[in-house]
């Protein structure tokens, strides 16, 4: 009835997008995903993991509570550290965030 109010040239479908071309931008965005914050991170664990690991007695260490002291014992999941003299505490391993250089706490 209204047929001629309707141009042929929108009444006919057009051809289908390419489906790789519609999922380009998502794959796009994984990878850069990827690059910009999985690698990084895995890189960063990979060394905290590795620098726990290397601890030993003596060495001097931060914790993630800003407490900084010397290590006086390892276990399996806790490090003793000595923050003072005569005062010893208690830590997990994960909570120490650094190593310092040896010499480090008597400029503190």
């Amino acid at each position: 009835m209204l047929d001629f109010l309707i141009s042929p040239a929108y009444a006919q479908a057009g051809a289908a997008p390419n489906p790789l071309m519609q999922f380009l931008p998502l794959v796009l965005l994984v990878i850069l995903f990827y690059f910009m914050l999985i690698r990084p991170q895995m890189k960063r664990t990979r060394e905290h993991r590795d620098m726990l690991g290397s601890l030993a007695k003596g060495d001097e260490v931060v914790t993630s509570g800003g407490l900084a002291g010397k290590v006086a014992n390892i276990g399996e999941a806790y490090v003793t550290v000595e923050i003072a003299e005569n005062v010893v505490i208690k830590v997990q391993k994960s909570a120490i965030s650094s190593v310092l250089p040896k010499g480090s706490l008597k400029a503190l």
